[in-house]
């Protein structure tokens, strides 16, 4: 922390986050990734959801979506760039893997 003018403001930095290569997606996850992977071959924009479009995709509960996203996020595969919006990081297993 740092002191400006008697008054402790903290600074946060926006540092890339860290991908876990050894976390193993379970079977709902891999529905999550592959929702958010959709579109990545077109000229559709892809690789952002809210957890209401992902449920409709997916079919999964809300809670599933959202323990999901969880789970990835502190992995490391997706972001959330604001409230309500998660974004693929990145799929360390690459395209071949999939």
């Amino acid at each position: 922390m740092m002191l400006y003018y008697g008054a402790r403001m903290s600074v946060q930095t926006h540092d890339p986050p860290v991908v876990n290569e050894l976390y193993q997606p379970t079977e709902k996850d891999e529905q999550v990734l592959e929702a958010l992977k959709d579109g990545r071959d077109s000229d559709e924009p892809w690789g952002r959801a809210n957890p209401r479009w992902l449920m409709d995709q997916t079919g999964l509960s809300k809670s599933n979506v959202e323990f999901c996203l969880r789970s990835l996020h502190d992995a490391g595969w997706v972001r959330r760039p604001s409230r309500g919006l998660y974004e693929l990081v990145e799929d360390p297993r690459g395209e071949d893997d999939e």
